[in-house]
């Protein structure tokens, strides 16, 4: 089987390098996307959050979540098929960021850039707090950030159904298969051989593959620093009334959120239990021994509150400096690697199919300058860290 561009893995990222190549003028030929899966029943698109901010400490994750809430409010100049609109259901309810005095020079710093960056984001002090927010407990805080605009959540699930839908309108492969090895001659790939036996020939290859980019990786020579680690969302109801409720991130990195008729919440484990994991077993004693005490001092009417339902899903985490490894490798000239999203890579795979299609079609950057997240700084071991991990 022949193609020009064979695209590994069809969720959020890969459907979106898809479409915005497919879209492109100046590409004119055939794209395949391999998806091993496609019920995306234990994608990391499908199981995430599904937020989205510009509260980042680095201009790059800023530019590239501006242009993915320009895509989602203007979605259908973009995904509309026949005069039917994707319904992603975007709330643009903000992301409000607490500190207490630990946090409160980062918290600063980080305004800074997001100033520079022209996110309408502000600073707001205890007072302010209350005023905006009484249900919130602002006794230990001395500030807080909240995005005024362009933040909020919407449906994962939805946007990504949407990308593929459009893909395929355009004249997109799917093939439901899953790649066993990338065969390398040299500073080329030349193929792909999937689990049958069957065998791609391209002239590019992008690795999307999430959670399986480092295995994609290492069968063309490659060492990827990244691993899966799992993430357990909690949803939760109670009979508190949180008006205007925006994702509230409190200084512990626990995260809570309006969903439906209640929130849901998560945080991460602690560094020690921080470990590459593959399954999907939910992490229940997160909520009751770390997460609800955390919500319940920050919130006091969550003091009484019922879990619902729980699941886990996985980040693609770059263990280097938790930003998206992008761009080709200085080793192989036609592949092209998105991978290390480290929890943001559902908002930010607008902006990283428009960057992929550029580098395809162009095989350099045109819209957004985003060298700085390439194979390099890997290579070097210079890591470009990004502060605001949740």
């Amino acid at each position: 089987m022949q193609t020009d561009v064979l695209i590994v893995g069809g969720a959020a990222i890969g459907s979106a390098a898809a479409f915005f190549l497919a879209s492109q003028p100046d590409f004119k030929g055939k794209i395949h996307v391999l998806e091993q899966d496609f019920s995306y029943e234990k994608s990391a698109t499908a199981l995430s959050a599904a937020s989205i901010r510009h509260q980042f400490s680095t201009p790059e994750n800023i530019k590239l979540s501006q242009f993915g809430s320009d895509f989602l409010q203007n979605i259908e100049h973009y995904l509309a098929v026949n005069g039917e609109v994707p319904v992603v259901n975007f709330k643009e309810r903000g992301y409000l960021f607490l500190a207490t005095p630990d946090g409160l020079s980062t918290l600063q710093s980080n305004h800074v850039i997001q100033k520079i960056e022209n996110v309408d984001v502000s600073l707001l002090t205890p007072t302010q707090l209350s005023s905006r927010y009484s249900w919130l407990n602002v006794d230990d805080l001395s500030a807080a950030s909240i995005g005024n605009r362009g933040e909020g959540w919407l449906d994962a699930y939805g946007l990504l159904q949407g990308f593929r839908r459009k893909a395929v309108s355009l004249g997109v492969n799917y093939i439901q298969a899953r790649v066993e090895k990338l065969q390398r001659s040299g500073r080329r790939i030349i193929s792909a051989e999937l689990t049958d036996g069957t065998r791609i020939s391209f002239d590019k290859v992008i690795n999307a593959t999430g959670v399986g980019a480092s295995a994609l990786a290492k069968t063309a020579q490659i060492e990827l620093p990244v691993e899966a680690r799992k993430r357990t969302i909690f949803y939760f109801t109670s009979s508190a009334t949180l008006e205007n409720c925006p994702m509230v991130i409190d200084p512990s990195g626990a995260y809570f959120r309006p969903e439906g008729e209640g929130y849901i919440c998560g945080i991460a484990p602690r560094a020690e239990d921080d470990v590459e994991c593959d399954d999907f077993m939910i992490q229940h004693h997160l909520f009751e021994e770390v997460l609800w005490p955390l919500l319940a001092a920050r919130v006091p009417g969550f003091e009484a509150l019922r879990l619902k339902s729980s699941w886990a899903g996985h980040y693609d985490m770059n263990t280097l400096d938790q930003n998206v490894i992008l761009g080709a490798h200085p080793d192989i000239d036609n592949l092209l690697f998105a991978n290390g999203f480290s929890g943001h890579g559902l908002q930010h795979s607008p902006a990283i199919g428009r960057a992929l299609s550029e580098l395809v079609t162009y095989c350099e950057f045109r819209t957004l300058e985003l060298g700085a997240l390439g194979w390099r700084r890997v290579i070097n071991n210079c890591p470009y860290l990004e502060a605001n991990i949740i």
